[in-house]
């Protein structure tokens, strides 16, 4: 075992099979099993659409992310299942059976008849089909990984393994690419009604071609020496997580990097994306687009900070990234709002909104499964509104018993007390206050949707640049000090664990969770403290507890 060998790295070339040839083969098959697994996403309101009728629209789009995330939820078990079989059958196979799977079930998702079809038959099997994805998702990772690490030369493993590290980036992209290609040729009521099948299906292509490239390939260096010598782990769970001299590396691994490194990418990508479109009414177009050109601008900076590693070390890198993302988070999305939307900023500093309540009449704002009307209190009148309109305001309290007042400026609307109403005259009582409301928001200036014109579109582009590269230095170093930090017999299982309960969990539930906290407290930027929290909170106990790797020797 090599944990503290920090300085015994030989000098040496290892002879292998073309290095390009790796690189490009593990590469492409992870692009190939990222592009799966966000095409659901992308497609999430045509999936809820055709598998989820049966229930209201809310629902079923609430549905709908909820098999999404199940996909996230089950990526550590994935990790266990095929880490253990990668340690004890080899890198190569395993993987080849991940994407295998993959492939198949994303292939099953564009036949699959819809809930008019097969009734709630339908739902199940979809959801089926993204557990077997998220299961197999938790296997690639690791073994690719893990795969190129072992061919890399000494001194070059932070270079190769960062072309892994681009892959979720260049997944995404393909994905969105074959959508919005067949969205503009069939048209949106042929694409709505079959056409986002095909992008499912054209899947099976793709995983024959990513198939014949990695059966190309031989097994890594490093396990076939084990293999010959006869010692490969005949138990790599119990070595991995039943002793504690390997259970510890692995909890730093998740708490001193991975979980810092999760939040800061999917913040940099995702939570920024959901905050354009939701928060600061960017249409959806637009804001693709200019997460895309960021996105771009970025990506060779994964491979950058993963050569820089290799001269300077995993962990001030990754470390500095977790660091700079909890310091810069706040001011980066406020001035995001400023370029994005800033009508939207003119009118939140001219004419802040406030709502006093007894906060005993408040409901917390949030239904994942959308069968609370909010409308039992004035307080949950008022603020259930809001909340909609994606609009911060800041809560006062009020004395006991009396209704909400919204304050827009210096413009008061009291809520009505359904307390003292009933039946229709509830209803028209509210739909009155919603009017007046959304009155007075525009007497104040605050915008329905961002107007495109007013867009300051290279800012926008600059601060998104800036999240993004926040991204690729967390995530450029993180495959090679994961492969670093452990045994190479039980290197599969033990490195996959920790990144896929970082990104699967703690990153993967982070819109659902900050999206939460903005609608419980009102402030458009409160859901930022669950990504500045957890970096700051890795930052410092890797700093104290988390080695540095990059000289170690991973053929031991």
């Amino acid at each position: 075992m090599t944990n503290n060998d920090e300085d015994s790295q030989p000098k040496h070339h290892r002879a292998t099979q073309g290095e390009k040839l790796v690189i490009a083969a593990s590469s492409l098959g992870t692009v190939f099993e990222w592009y799966d697994f966000y095409l659901y996403g992308l497609l999430a309101t045509y999936i809820s659409a055709q598998f989820f009728s049966g229930v209201n629209e809310t629902t079923a789009f609430i549905f709908a992310l909820a098999a999404f995330a199940a996909g996230f939820a089950v990526r550590p078990f994935g990790a266990i299942v095929f880490g253990r079989i990668g340690d004890l059958v080899g890198r190569k196979n395993t993987f080849l059976v991940t994407m295998g799977i993959m492939g198949l079930s994303t292939f099953a998702v564009g036949l699959l008849p819809s809930y008019a079809s097969i009734g709630v038959a339908a739902p199940v099997i979809l959801v089926v089909m993204r557990l077997l994805q998220g299961l197999a998702l938790g296997g690639e990772y690791g073994g690719a990984a893990t795969y190129v690490a072992e061919h890399a030369p000494d001194g070059k493993r932070g270079l190769y393994t960062s072309w892994i590290q681009t892959t979720a980036t260049f997944g995404l992209f393909a994905a969105l690419l074959v959508v919005i290609g067949f969205r503009f040729t069939l048209g949106e009521e042929a694409f709505a009604a079959w056409g986002w099948r095909l992008p499912f299906l054209i899947s099976i292509v793709l995983l024959g071609v990513s198939m014949w490239i990695r059966l190309q390939l031989n097994e890594s260096p490093v396990f076939q020496k084990m293999k010959e010598e006869g010692t490969t782990s005949k138990a790599p769970l119990t070595e991995a997580f039943a002793r504690w001299g390997n259970l510890r590396w692995v909890i730093i691994a998740l708490f001193g990097a991975v979980a810092g490194q999760a939040v800061v990418w999917y913040a940099g990508q995702f939570y920024a994306l959901f905050f354009l479109e939701k928060t600061l009414k960017v249409d959806g177009a637009t804001a693709n687009i200019l997460i895309a050109v960021a996105l771009a601008l970025a990506t060779p900076f994964f491979v950058a900070f993963g050569w820089l590693s290799d001269r300077i070390g995993r962990k001030p890198i990754i470390l500095g990234g977790c660091a700079l993302a909890a310091i810069a988070y706040f001011p980066l999305f406020a001035a995001l709002t400023h370029a994005a939307n800033p009508a939207l900023a003119a009118a939140q500093a001219a004419a802040p909104v406030t709502i006093s309540v007894d906060q005993q009449q408040c409901s917390f704002q949030f239904d994942p499964v959308g069968k609370n009307a909010f409308d039992q209190s004035s307080c949950d009148i008022a603020k259930a509104y809001m909340a909609k309109t994606g609009i911060s305001y800041s809560n006062a309290e009020a004395s006991s018993g009396v209704p909400a007042v919204v304050a827009i400026g210096n413009a008061h609307f009291t809520a009505p007390d359904p307390a003292v109403l009933d039946g229709e005259e509830k209803r028209t009582a509210i739909a009155n206050f919603h009017q007046q409301l959304k009155a007075g928001l525009a007497q104040a200036g605050y915008p329905e949707k961002a107007d495109r014109a007013q867009i300051n579109k290279l800012a926008v582009i600059a601060i998104l640049w800036a999240l993004a590269m926040l991204v690729t230095m967390v995530y450029g170093p993180i495959a090679a000090m994961l492969v670093e930090l452990f045994p190479s017999r039980i290197r599969y299982t033990s490195m996959s664990l920790p990144y896929h309960i970082g990104n699967g969990w703690f990153g993967g539930f982070l819109p659902t969770t900050a999206f939460a906290m903005v609608a419980a407290t009102g402030n458009i930027y409160y859901g930022l403290w669950y990504p500045v929290v957890i970096a700051a909170a890795t930052a410092v106990i890797g700093l104290f507890f988390l080695p540095e790797t990059f000289r170690r020797n991973i053929d031991a």
